[in-house]
């Protein structure tokens, strides 16, 4: 992954969008919302090697998946209810902003609910003992 490339092509799409939003507003939208994707998929494509270490780093420790997995899950939730609660900023929707916000935190409560429910199992087996 070149940052440099990345940071180059953030700049390039904030100076493009602000110059766009002075002849079509409507249009200024459209260029953060792009770059915001094609960063986001490069860095997805860049993680892969990294995720796999981590994996097979979970698998050497004999490390229930599920933990790994939990996690994964919830850095993407974070990533994607972040990159659209940007672009709702963006075009001046701070409340839909808002609601994306707060669901993206439901949804991680949601994920993490299985490791909660074996964490519980683990207590209350070292109780019982």
């Amino acid at each position: 992954m070149n940052i440099t490339a990345l940071v180059g092509l953030g700049l390039v799409a904030a100076v493009l969008s602000v110059i766009l939003r002075q002849y079509k507003q409507e249009f200024g939208l459209y260029i953060p919302l792009a770059a915001g994707v094609i960063i986001l998929a490069v860095v997805i494509t860049a993680m892969r090697p990294a995720l796999d270490a981590v994996k097979n780093l979970m698998d050497a420790v004999g490390m229930n998946n599920i933990y790994g997995q939990t996690l994964l899950k919830a850095l993407a939730v974070c990533y994607l209810t972040q990159l659209a609660t940007d672009a709702c900023k963006d075009a001046g929707e701070t409340a839909i902003a808002g609601k994306l916000e707060l669901s993206g935190k439901i949804a991680i409560v949601i994920l993490s609910l299985p490791l909660f429910s074996n964490l519980t199992g683990l207590i209350t087996g070292l109780i019982n003992n």
